[in-house]
């Protein structure tokens, strides 16, 4: 497809072309695109299972390290069970008259699929996995916030209605044919859908819960920076997957993704460490690949639409900003978000999302707007968007997280806290004195 065509296609249908490609009314199977997409999916959910289980899990205390690696790989499967009976149905099948704001029932079980059911020109069911990794992902993230003091059965609890209550609804907006995407926002990978969702619900679930004892006075070091770095390098070459295999084709648009989003998470990686350099003295390893986390989610929203220049600068401006979030909301609000998801994937989101309206136009290297539109137009529709998911996302994840303490509770008590979760909720140690 050349570039011309790839501008009619965004100038015509903008996201709700990529993300529901069966209005293209393909009907041949395209082994090319299944191949990468297939490919993609698995890269994807090797991002959670094992790259952001051993990140998370490496960031606490060793006392804890189970309970994460626990909470990741649970919500992996309860995801996995939630998408079957009705999370894709309700995203991706035909709302009728409320469509605008909800999917359909007609997927449920997906009792119609058939190895030959075709999206697009990819099998139904390569598109139905492919998408169930990012509904995965997205409540994973969120564990970050609550790690080291969340009762187990409370997380099931949240991650599941906040999957079905603010994921499925916000997911339909953006990607399934819902009134943001009517209105034309570009969210190529999951700025606003993932990270924003994510970054909000963390940040929320922080406050409810309140900080870890002896935070923020006692040091809580990453008990294993080794095993730290191993999962960043996995989410690195996983979020290619992730972005450029969104645009579920083997073409120069998924390269040009896989490119962009290679810019942007190096430049994210160098700016923290040169920052953090100047500031303390020293550059840490912590800060090198967290710089790497809040580029590759600042560039998510916008890496099928800009080019190698636009990555670049919001790689640099994703470094700069996460940073100074994550040192303002530890250390001047002291809000105990464990291990900085609000500002690195909330932030990063809500700042991507919002260059993606700027750096898409052509004249700056991008893809192009749509016709008649503006790079102020564009930036509009992504505020909209942003505001609109940020609100959403507070207002129920606030409400899950209180009627959740209000029945079962949310919190182990002080002293299991201290005795560690990996002891107190799963009767094992990740590690053994010899």
């Amino acid at each position: 497809m050349d570039i011309n065509n790839k501008k009619l296609l965004l100038n015509k249908y903008l996201l709700y072309l990529l993300f529901f490609p069966s209005i293209a009314n393909a009907d041949e199977l395209n082994q090319a695109n299944t191949a990468w997409v297939l490919t993609s999916t698995v890269l994807v959910l090797f991002m959670t299972l094992p790259g952001l289980s051993l990140f998370y899990a490496g960031l606490v205390r060793s006392k804890n390290a189970l309970s994460v690696l626990m909470q990741c790989f649970a919500i992996t499967c309860v995801v996995s069970i939630i998408w079957l009976v009705g999370a894709y149905s309700f995203i991706f099948a035909d709302g009728g008259e409320l469509q605008a704001f909800i999917g359909g029932a007609s997927k449920m079980l997906v009792l119609d699929l058939e190895t030959d059911s075709l999206t697009g020109d990819i099998p139904e069911t390569v598109f139905f996995m492919f998408q169930m990794t990012f509904a995965i992902i997205t409540p994973a993230l969120i564990v970050g916030a609550f790690a080291e003091r969340m009762k187990f059965s409370a997380m099931l609890w949240f991650s599941s209605l906040w999957l079905i209550f603010v994921y499925i609804p916000v997911c339909h907006w953006v990607w399934g044919g819902g009134w943001l995407a009517e209105l034309g926002v570009m969210d190529f990978a999951g700025g606003i859908v993932i990270h924003i969702n994510a970054g909000v619900a963390a940040l929320v679930a922080a406050l409810v819960l309140g900080k870890r004892r002896g935070f923020p006075t006692t040091a809580m070091p990453p008990h294993n920076m080794t095993m730290v770095v191993t999962g960043a390098g996995m989410l690195w070459v996983g979020w290619f997957g992730f972005n450029a295999g969104s645009a579920l084709t083997s073409d120069g648009s998924a390269g040009m993704a896989m490119l962009v989003t290679h810019i942007g998470a190096a430049a994210g990686s160098l700016t923290w460490m040169f920052i953090e350099w100047i500031r303390f003295g020293k550059p840490s390893v912590l800060g090198i690949v967290t710089g790497m986390v809040a580029g590759l989610g600042t560039i998510t929203p916008a890496s099928g639409f800009v080019g190698p220049l636009g990555a670049l600068v919001i790689g640099i401006t994703a470094g700069t900003f996460c940073f100074f979030a994550t040192q303002y909301i530890k250390r001047v609000l002291k809000i105990d978000d464990s291990l900085d998801v609000f500002p690195v994937h909330g932030v990063g989101g809500i700042t991507g999302s919002l260059l993606t309206g700027v750096f898409a136009s052509s004249s700056l290297g991008g893809l192009g707007l749509a016709d008649g539109v503006s790079i102020m137009d564009q930036v509009g529709v992504q505020a909209i968007a942003v505001v609109t998911t940020i609100c959403w996302c507070a207002v129920i994840s606030y409400g899950l997280l209180k009627m959740i303490d209000k029945t079962i509770g949310l919190r182990v008590s002080e002293d299991e806290e201290v005795q560690g979760l990996d002891i107190v909720l799963h009767e094992e140690t990740g590690y053994h004195d010899l």
